[in-house]
């Protein structure tokens, strides 16, 4: 299984609580922060709903 890089690159300070839990359960805790998670259906999707705040890129 591939796997995928996520970086928070925008602050959460305005975000809803259900985003911030969602970069909380990513493992994201800072700007410019990045992790390394398989591509699940379940991590693109969390990934999906706050990418406005995350880059997303795949890692070989």
């Amino acid at each position: 299984m591939t796997k995928v890089k996520i970086t928070q690159f925008r602050s959460s300070i305005n975000c809803s609580k259900r985003q911030r839990d969602t970069l909380k359960t990513l493992g994201l805790r800072k700007m410019h922060q990045s992790v390394v998670h398989e591509a699940t259906p379940q991590i693109i999707g969390m990934a999906k709903a706050v990418s406005h705040l995350v880059k997303k890129e795949d890692v070989k």
